[in-house]
């Protein structure tokens, strides 16, 4: 099993040793892990992962080869007590039920309820309308139906018009050194490189300044083009929740555009843009960016890229408070008009299929604070995107 683990993570690219799996292993016969899988899982990734890149790979090798385990990595609760939260069943309503679920009159008065209702309810519930619990058509709980809701303790979310989400989430890096499956996003991205060069033009080209010496008999400098371009980026990309089905084709993107700009920029956030965003995911809670430091930092010469499928309740983008995570003192739109202000040049890149868009609220309103400026993310979409950024 173990053998197995140590050539999976080999073939997914991890650097790994035979004397950083022999560490494991005297770990191992020491009994350090106790037989605990938690505790296995963090004793593996210290001996075997030396470059923080690599966890998103390390995680998913983990997951496949451990698939079934008993004691599998458990995830960090809630305030809530988790017995109340417990998945029991999909409560399954037709059209007919779903049109007759009406909302609660707005954010504020939908936070003001559940706050009641937790000071109200002393034990667990299932189905209903009313108390805070599983399969029902209440607006606090899980795994029910209700178009305005406060999502707590569902592994994910199934309806994506959850206006709060109550759990601690874990968000992964995208791996920027995915091998493509496509050249053609590289060449989309290329066309950014009709822009001006800042700085030389020229680089040394080394080995045909060797070749032309040996053969000339004295020293012949051979130049050539800059192989990536000087264009500046900023990359803003949406991770976790819905986003969670893209990741392989925004790890395609990102990848490239690790390739392609010379100078590039990267940032993470969850649904809209607030007042914080983050570089890595593993240390989001602790190392946030304010995104006025952002905002002062980069030039108005940054071309401006989102990434996201802009599916969220709409109070995100419009509402004070309207943050699944946190209660932001600004909206989501006042920050996106601030970045757009001083990065004029920008454009949205949206995985979701454009045949969808005019179904989801949220992505009709970011389309229009983008200025219509949000295209598929398609081969021919990032060719108009990077057309339109030229």
């Amino acid at each position: 099993m173990f053998i197995a683990f140590f050539e999976a993570l080999k073939g997914a690219g991890i650097p790994v040793s035979v004397r950083e799996y022999l560490t494991l292993m005297e770990a191992m016969d020491r009994d350090i892990p106790a037989r605990q899988v938690n505790d296995f899982y963090y004793l593996a990734r210290a001996c075997l992962v030396k470059d923080e890149r690599h966890l998103d790979r390390f995680d998913r090798v983990f997951g496949e080869c451990f698939k079934g385990l008993e004691g599998a990595l458990p995830e960090e609760g809630v305030s809530i007590p988790e017995e109340w939260l417990r998945k029991l069943a999909e409560k399954h309503l037709t059209e007919e039920e779903k049109r007759q679920i009406e909302a609660m009159g707005g954010l504020d008065k939908l936070l003001e309820t559940l706050r009641k209702r937790l000071e109200e309810q002393k034990g667990r519930h299932q189905g209903g309308s009313k108390w805070i619990g599983t399969a029902g058509t209440s607006p606090f709980g899980a795994y029910g139906y209700n178009p305005e809701g406060v999502r707590i303790g569902q592994h994910e979310s199934r309806n994506r018009r959850a206006v709060k989400v109550w759990d601690k989430r874990e968000f992964k890096d995208l791996d920027d050194q995915v091998e493509l499956g496509t050249r053609n996003l590289k060449v989309a991205l290329r066309r950014l490189r009709k822009f001006a060069r800042v700085g030389a033009a020229e680089e040394l080209d080394l080995d045909g300044t060797i070749r032309e010496s040996a053969r000339q008999g004295y020293l012949d400098v051979k130049l050539r083009p800059e192989r990536r371009n000087a264009v500046k980026v900023l990359l803003f990309l949406d991770v976790g929740g819905s986003m969670d089905w893209h990741i392989a084709q925004c790890e395609e993107l990102f990848s490239a555009a690790r390739a392609e700009f010379k100078y590039l920029e990267h940032f993470y956030f969850h649904n809209c843009v607030y007042e914080t965003v983050w570089r890595s995911n593993e240390r989001r809670a602790s190392e946030r960016i304010p995104l006025a430091d952002v905002l002062h930092t980069y030039g108005s010469d940054y071309k401006l890229i989102f990434v996201g499928d802009a599916s969220m309740s709409p109070y995100e983008i419009m509402y004070k408070n309207g943050s699944v995570e946190h209660s932001n003192e600004e909206p989501g739109k006042l920050w996106m008009e601030r970045l757009l202000t001083t990065f004029p040049h920008a454009v949205w890149l949206n995985p979701t299929p454009e045949a969808h868009w005019g179904y989801t609220d949220s992505i009709r309103m970011m389309a229009h604070i983008m200025e219509e400026r949000m295209f598929p993310l398609t081969v021919q979409g990032l060719d108009a995107a990077m057309r339109e950024l030229t």
